[in-house]
C-alpha cells in the first residue's frame, strides 16, 4: 500500500472520536454529497451474521466468477493490506485508485465527523459504482440494522450467517437482541437466505422477515447440506446437488458451503457454479496451513497453522476443526483483543489444546495482556506461558515439541499481523 494511501487512511481515523458509534445520519449525508454512488452499484448481495460471513461471501464469489461474472465485493477487516476491503470485479482495488477514491471522499467530506468504516465504505461505493460489474457482495461490518453498508435500499438478496452472541456492548445481550440487529438488512420482499440458527435467533429473523414480505430460503426447512463423505450433499426444492467436499476445512465450513450453494440457487446458479464454489474459494486466516516463510522456517517439522476466530462460536469452530484432523499433539499460540469474551472463547478448545501460549497483539490499542490471555486459558484448564512475541512463541513450541501442531489464533489482528511478517500467503492479486 502507498504512503499516499497510508496518510490518508490516518488521517481518516480522526475525524471521529469513537472507533464504532452506529447510526446511519453521517454516511448518509456524505453520500447524498457524492451523488449517492450506493444507488449506482451492481446488484448487492448482503451477507450479515456473527460468524462464517466472510467465509459465505468467499464461496459466492467463487460460484459467481466461475460463470465468468465480474463481482465486486466489500469485507472487513483487512488481514495485511486495506486493498483487501474492496474488490473491484475479480481484483482487489489498486494502490493508485485506492489513494484517488479516498482522497476524493475525505475531500468531499471536509472534515465533518464521521467513523472510520463509515467513511471508507462510502469509498467502496464510489469505487463499486465506477466500475462495471455483475454484482456486488456487501458483507456487514459489525450488527446490521446500523451498518454502514445498511444505507443499500433494494439489494437483490439478503443472506444471514450462524448468529451467536458478541460485541454485546453495541448489539444486545441476548441472541433475539443481536438477531434483531442482523435482521435489520432484510428489506420488503426481497429474499433472504437463512443459515443454521439458534431457535431464539430464528424466529426474531423469521417475524421480521413476515412483516416486510421477505421470501425466507432456510436451513433445515428450505434446503440441507450435509457432509457424505467426500462429498458435501445439499438438498432443496430443486433438487439434489452431489458436490466436493468445500476447500475451507472445517466442520462448520459445511454450513457456510451450503449458505453460500443456497444463495446461489436463488439466484439461478446449477451444479457447475455451486461445484466450483467448494473447489475455487479462498479465505485467508480461516484455518488456514502456512506453508512458506519465517515462521514456517521457525516451525521446523511442526505443522503451523493459523485462525482469526475470536468469539465463542468461533472456538467450537476451531475445536471441531482440529478434533476433526488426523491426531498431533496441539499447541496454541493465542493474542486476543479485550472486547472479547476469552473465557468464552477458550473452553472449548481445553479439550484439544496441550498447551497455550499467550502473546500481546503488536501495534493494537485494545491488546489483551498476555497475562490476562494466559490467566483465562489455565482457567479453562489449559496449561499456559507467556512469549514476547509470536515467532519467539513458535520457536520455543518448536523445539519443547517437535513433530506437534501449532495453531496461531484469537484474534483477526493477530492473523493479519502473522501474515504481514511471514511474508504474505496472501490473494492480493486475486
Amino acid at each position: 500500500m502507498s504512503a499516499a494511501t497510508d496518510a490518508i487512511l490516518d488521517r481518516l481515523t480522526t475525524l471521529h472520536p469513537k472507533v464504532i458509534d452506529l447510526s446511519l445520519d453521517r454516511l448518509t449525508a456524505l453520500l447524498a454529497d457524492l451523488g449517492d454512488p450506493q444507488d449506482a452499484i451492481p446488484p448487492v448481495i448482503h451477507v450479515a451474521g456473527t460468524n462464517g460471513k466472510g467465509s459465505t461471501q468467499a464461496y459466492i464469489r467463487a460460484g459467481l466468477e466461475s460463470a465468468g461474472l465480474r463481482v465486486h465485493a466489500y469485507t472487513s477487516p483487512h488481514l495485511a493490506y486495506f486493498n483487501e476491503r474492496i474488490r473491484l470485479a475479480g481484483g482487489l482495488i489498486s494502490d493508485t485508485a485506492l489513494a484517488d477514491t479516498l482522497a476524493e471522499v475525505e475531500a468531499v467530506n471536509a472534515g465533518r465527523p464521521i467513523t472510520f468504516f463509515e467513511v471508507t465504505t462510502a469509498a467502496a461505493f464510489l469505487a463499486f459504482s465506477r466500475v462495471a460489474a455483475d454484482y456486488t457482495l456487501l458483507e456487514v461490518g459489525l450488527g446490521g440494522r446500523l451498518d454502514a453498508t445498511n444505507v443499500v435500499k433494494s439489494p437483490r438478496l439478503c443472506a444471514i450467517t450462524p448468529v451467536s452472541i458478541d460485541h454485546t456492548q453495541y448489539l444486545g445481550t441476548t441472541l433475539a437482541e443481536i438477531a434483531g440487529e442482523k435482521a435489520g438488512i432484510l428489506k420488503r420482499r426481497v429474499p433472504c437466505v437463512v443459515a443454521p440458527q439458534p431457535p431464539e435467533a430464528l424466529a426474531v429473523i423469521e417475524a421480521r422477515a413476515a412483516r416486510l414480505g421477505c421470501p425466507l430460503s432456510v436451513s433445515g426447512q428450505h434446503w440441507h447440506a450435509a457432509r457424505d463423505g467426500d462429498a458435501l450433499v445439499f438438498q432443496d426444492e430443486r433438487g439434489l446437488l452431489d458436490l466436493p467436499v468445500p476447500a475451507l476445512p472445517g466442520p462448520f465450513q459445511i454450513d457456510n458451503a451450503g449458505t453460500a450453494v443456497a444463495c446461489l440457487r436463488e439466484l439461478g446458479f446449477g451444479q457447475a457454479e455451486a461445484a466450483a464454489a467448494m473447489t475455487r474459494v479462498d479465505w485467508p486466516a480461516r484455518m488456514q496451513r502456512l506453508t512458506r516463510g519465517p515462521l514456517v522456517a521457525a516451525a521446523g517439522d511442526c505443522e503451523l497453522w493459523l485462525d482469526g476466530g475470536h468469539n465463542p462460536a468461533g472456538g467450537q469452530a476451531v475445536a471441531a476443526t482440529l478434533a476433526a484432523m488426523p491426531p498431533r499433539p496441539t499447541h496454541l499460540v493465542c493474542g486476543m483483543l479485550n472486547t472479547k469474551d476469552v473465557a468464552g472463547y477458550m473452553r472449548p478448545l481445553a479439550a484439544v489444546a496441550e498447551t497455550l501460549t499467550a502473546v500481546e497483539i503488536p501495534g493494537e490499542p485494545n491488546t489483551l495482556p498476555a497475562t490476562d490471555t494466559a490467566a483465562a486459558a489455565r482457567e479453562a484448564g489449559i496449561p499456559a506461558t507467556i512469549a514476547a512475541d509470536t515467532a519467539q512463541a513458535v520457536a520455543a513450541l518448536a523445539k519443547a515439541h517437535p513433530g506437534a501442531r501449532i495453531l496461531i489464533c484469537g484474534s483477526l489482528y493477530l492473523a493479519g499481523r502473522v501474515l504481514r511478517e511471514n511474508g504474505g500467503q496472501l490473494p492480493i492479486n486475486q
